[in-house]
């Protein structure tokens, strides 16, 4: 893991340094995206390269989900040299708003939260028909922090043919761990109905889904308490013989790590995207 880190940061460091040479500026735009499945308009943050508007050409689509409690800003608000990134990566960045505590799921106990459906299905329908997109999942990712690390895993594993890649920072991967936290009762229903809760559970998804598997990233602070889940996740899917790149290094569970470690899941997607098929 530690070459790994050394080789990410050399590659990284190398386009970090031409991409600085032209001045570049990414937007940001706030839209609202009606959702049709939870009857009402939700606000989401879209990063267009500067490229955008210069070019016909169309761009690959990273979905970059938020945290427990968080909303649609708090990427462009707590990393604004995202739109750097943008830049550097040719690639359009969407923040979805998940909602304060919606797992990113539909909810079993609340038929109003829907969020499975707005962030996999119509999200990518308004993006794709609003934007010059590669519409097809070789060039779509999914990533995210903490429940939307959970979620960006989630969704991707459930929506094979949406996401090709995936990435998780610091990912609640293991909901048994927390039943009682972060509004799980709630919205997976009363905590009494751990069968619900534990098929929602990304450590347990992977049991049972291996025909499909995206391209792979996630990571944790060795500090963050979410790291025994997130190595029990790794040692299932070594187990399962499922390819990934997981990450461990120093860090606790907040915006400092974070902020660090999504120029490396952008680079993952990016290498993705580059693919030959």
């Amino acid at each position: 893991m530690k070459i790994y880190r050394i080789f990410f940061s050399i590659i990284l460091g190398i386009i970090l340094f031409f991409s600085f040479q032209r001045s570049f500026a990414a937007s940001a735009d706030t839209v609202s995206i009606y959702s049709s499945a939870m009857k009402k308009s939700i606000k989401c943050v879209v990063i267009l390269p500067y490229s955008y508007n210069n070019q016909v050409n169309k761009f690959p689509v990273v979905y970059l989900l938020h945290g427990y409690s968080g909303n649609f800003s708090n990427w462009i608000q707590k990393v604004p040299e995202i739109k750097n990134y943008a830049d550097q990566f040719q690639l359009i960045i969407v923040c979805p708003d998940g909602d304060f505590s919606s797992w990113y799921i539909d909810s079993p106990a609340d038929s109003t939260m829907k969020y499975d459906t707005y962030i996999s299905k119509e999200v990518p329908h308004y993006i794709d028909s609003s934007y010059r997109t590669l519409n097809d999942r070789k060039y779509r990712a999914i990533a995210g922090l903490s429940m939307g690390g959970h979620g960006a895993l989630f969704l991707s594993w459930r929506n094979e043919t949406i996401f090709g890649a995936v990435g998780s920072m610091s990912g609640a991967v293991d909901l048994v761990s927390t039943k009682t936290k972060y509004n799980i009762p709630t919205v997976f229903g009363d905590s009494s109905q751990i069968g619900n809760i534990y098929k929602y559970s990304v450590v347990n998804i992977v049991r049972n889904k291996i025909d499909y598997v995206p391209a792979l990233i996630f990571s944790c602070g060795i500090d963050d308490p979410f790291i025994v889940s997130n190595r029990k996740l790794n040692s299932e899917l070594l187990e399962m013989k499922i390819p990934h790149t997981y990450v461990e290094k120093e860090g606790k569970h907040n915006w400092d790590f974070w902020s660090n470690d999504i120029g490396f899941q952008l680079l993952f997607f990016h290498q993705f995207f580059q693919k030959k098929y």
